[in-house]
């Protein structure tokens, strides 16, 4: 996520800090730097011309370019006004005082706009919501079978209607089948288009006329860059929208679409889609995004994914054994697979303050059948061998790769990536010390 601009903004960061004095002249070119980044990442032109001015007005006053870490305070200052630039603060989605409380989605085709309808209705229900599904999409038959699908592996209702009925109909009912129910949140999935045309924005004229959603949730490919942001503004003018889901954000390597798309249409990015699975939809904050792409970490963040997801018991027993260094090739295993749970590994180490930057990271990825592969290789190993994996040569790789049905590359891949999880757990224990959290591995429980 934003890897290409994560790596070059935190290039500029790192030659302002390392010199102790900067001139307005340094600060100028660091901004030149910024620009060029930020178009190259896909940002709306108007937005970056703003976004610099912004922070020139800032940024070289006596007070940071006098202070003794001015280079900090320009990143300071970079900070503050890229949390401005993606909203400012977290923007909930708004419950109606008396349920049930109508969401309409709405969007062009590809966008993943039934996908996150079912991933919307999964972050609900983990709020307590009880949510109620209506497939409106009568013009790609796939979509209605596809959302009954992913409702019933939510356990939650989906209505469709029987053929024949037009889209408002088919809420009308679905609305009427919600209340029965006792459902406080509908989702209305409605219909999508290759492009923008004057048919679709009639149908969604008439739903919002008729149905009364509380909010209208314009469902966005973040991949897009500018083109997502077009789409908003033209659904903005002619609808009108509350507020933007970002989907497939993981794998936007630029950001455009992020950092223009609230202050072109003026609406807030409430929802993003990290990832493939239905439990990926997250709350949109401005705040730990600009941390992020900062290399600051966002350990809020990973906070609130390791409560929900990592043993108490188990947690504290590896706390202390990374505090003693007593970690092993078991240790290692079993908290790959915690980690695992939380989401891909690369993007959850990226939580943690200075571990973006450590050497290796890119490559620690796990999957489930890596951690089946590693859990073989380390249970065909002697306990000597997992106490002390530099015992291990070649005939003891062989060996290990026979009993385990891999090859001694995989072994040796998996004790290089031992050895990174090593550097990774002192990190760790230092991070866990420090003051703004005495006691990391305390999040585990």
């Amino acid at each position: 996520m934003f890897e290409n601009l994560q790596e070059r903004l935190q290039n500029i960061f790192s030659r302002l800090k390392s010199r102790g004095h900067l001139t307005e002249k340094d600060v100028e070119a660091a901004l030149r730097e910024i620009r060029l980044v930020l178009l190259e990442a896909d940002v709306n032109f108007k937005v970056v011309k703003k976004f610099v001015a912004d922070i020139r007005e800032q940024a070289v006053g006596n007070e940071v370019l006098s202070s003794l870490t001015p280079g900090q305070q320009v990143i300071k200052v970079v900070n503050e006004e890229l949390i401005k630039l993606l909203g400012g603060a977290k923007s909930d989605i708004v419950f109606a005082s008396q349920p049930p409380t109508i969401l309409m989605l709405v969007g062009l085709q590809g966008s993943g706009k039934t996908t996150a309808t079912a991933k919307l209705a999964s972050l609900l229900k983990k709020q307590g919501k009880r949510p109620f599904l209506i497939a409106a999409d009568i013009y790609r038959p796939a979509a209605i079978d596809q959302l009954k699908a992913l409702g019933e592996e939510l356990d939650t209702p989906v209505f469709s209607g029987d053929k024949g009925l037009s889209p408002v109909e088919i809420g009308r009912q679905g609305l009427k089948e919600a209340v029965s129910r006792g459902c406080d949140v509908v989702l209305l999935d409605t219909a999508g288009r290759l492009h923008i045309d004057d048919e679709m924005m009639d149908e969604l004229h008439e739903a919002k006329k008729v149905l009364h959603p509380h909010q209208i949730l314009l469902v966005v490919d973040a991949m897009t860059g500018q083109d997502a942001v077009n789409v908003a503004v033209v659904f903005q003018e002619r609808v009108g929208i509350d507020g933007i889901i970002l989907t497939k954000l993981d794998g936007d390597a630029r950001g455009g679409a992020a950092l223009s798309i609230t202050s072109v249409t003026g609406k807030p990015i409430k929802l993003v889609s990290i990832g493939e699975k239905l439990d990926s939809m997250e709350p949109f904050h401005p705040d730990r995004m600009s941390s992020r792409i900062l290399g600051m970490g966002d350990v809020i963040s990973f906070i609130e994914k390791a409560q929900e997801t990592v043993d108490e018991e188990q947690a504290k027993v590896l706390e202390e054994k990374i505090r003693k260094q007593s970690f092993t090739l078991e240790d290692f295993l079993h908290y790959m697979g915690q980690l695992e749970k939380m989401g891909p590994l690369d993007q959850i180490m990226k939580m943690l303050p200075g571990v973006p930057g450590m050497p290796g990271l890119k490559n620690l990825r796990m999957d489930e059948k890596m951690v089946g592969r590693l859990k073989a290789i380390i249970q065909s190993m002697t306990a000597a061998e997992r106490q002390d994996p530099s015992i291990i040569g070649g005939s003891r790789r062989s060996r290990i790769a026979g009993g385990s049905g891999t090859t001694s590359q995989d072994v040796n891949q998996l004790l290089k990536q031992f050895k990174q999880t090593q550097k990774l757990m002192k990190h760790l224990g230092k991070f866990g010390q420090s003051k703004p959290a005495k006691n990391l591995f305390s999040i585990f429980h």
